[in-house]
């Protein structure tokens, strides 16, 4: 099968487009024949070395962790069939014509293959950080990057909850982050005296960073603690003695379908580009610059 595989790290440059073996299922686990594999920054952080800490390449690896498809061929106690549409977590890399998965759900029919592989990673991210913020209904709570894909779901479901958001965004995503029913505030300089003025006097109650763009040390300032502040991009958190949420909630299938609870109850997704299996590196360049405008996903049938 085609596959996109790097075998040592670095830029770019080092994801080949390369023929190798079709995977077969263990136990529990699904083949899928994707269709859509999700991009995320944590795809080029690892192709980096980023997350080896020090630890060399042992072979060749598939990028991508989110997957969405057809099931193709079914491991023993797997509760799926032939032809099943299902999204959510690859085992061993998406960016193929096929992949292992284990914790994946049924694809409602309605549901494209775009937004089903813009879901997991996102919308785990958001719910675990919004569960560890223990956000309630009446609060004020500012989301940093409310326009990216994380922050799309954590202002939809902290609205949901009750909550009043306040998010961050840029000056042409502005109109957008109001939409999903927050107050947008333009991120910049002075960002911190928009937030109060948005607050109308009410106290920040709990901030959710999803930028990594260097806002902790004014959020803190904002809530006059370090209680109840998370991001899940800035390393400066460790020097604040604040939350670097990286973890992941361990039952995957639940929050699949967590998730997919919020789409039936209309959750809106924005769609970036779409590239083919063979440009998944110019997907990965486009994702480390910042700003993609939506999700980006690699196209593979």
């Amino acid at each position: 099968m085609r596959a996109i595989t790097f075998a040592e790290y670095g830029g770019p440059e080092v994801l080949q487009l390369s023929e190798v073996p079709v995977p077969e299922p263990g136990a529990g686990e699904v083949r899928v024949a994707v269709r859509r594999a999700g991009v995320n920054p944590l795809d080029w952080k690892v192709r980096k070395g980023v997350m080896s800490d020090g630890t060399p390449l042992k072979g060749p690896q598939i990028p991508g962790y989110e997957v969405a498809g057809v099931v193709d061929a079914v491991g023993d106690g797997a509760e799926f069939s032939i032809g099943d549409e299902v999204f959510g977590w690859s085992s061993e890399g998406a960016y193929a014509e096929f992949a292992l998965a284990s914790a994946v759900t049924r694809k409602p029919a309605d549901l494209s293959w775009d937004d089903a592989a813009a879901l997991p990673v996102a919308g785990e991210t958001a719910l675990r950080v919004l569960r560890l913020l223990d956000v309630k209904a009446g609060e004020v709570l500012l989301i940093h990057g409310a326009s990216g894909a994380v922050g799309r779901f954590a202002t939809q479901a902290a609205v949901e909850l009750g909550a009043t958001v306040i998010g961050t965004a840029g000056q042409h995503n502005l109109d957008e982050v109001e939409s999903l029913g927050a107050i947008p505030v333009r991120y910049g300089d002075g960002w911190p005296e928009r937030v109060r003025e948005a607050a109308a006097g009410q106290a920040v109650d709990a901030v959710f960073d999803t930028s990594g763009h260097g806002v902790l040390p004014a959020s803190v300032e904002l809530r006059g603690s370090t209680e109840r502040v998370v991001t899940v991009a800035d390393p400066a958190a460790f020097q604040l003695g604040l939350p670097f949420s990286a973890g992941e909630d361990a039952d995957r299938r639940e929050v699949l379908n967590e998730i997919l609870g919020y789409v039936k109850r209309g959750l809106r997704i924005a769609q970036g580009t779409s590239y083919p299996l063979e440009e998944a590196a110019a997907a990965q360049v486009e994702s480390e610059k910042g700003h993609p405008g939506g999700k980006l996903t690699i196209a593979v049938s």
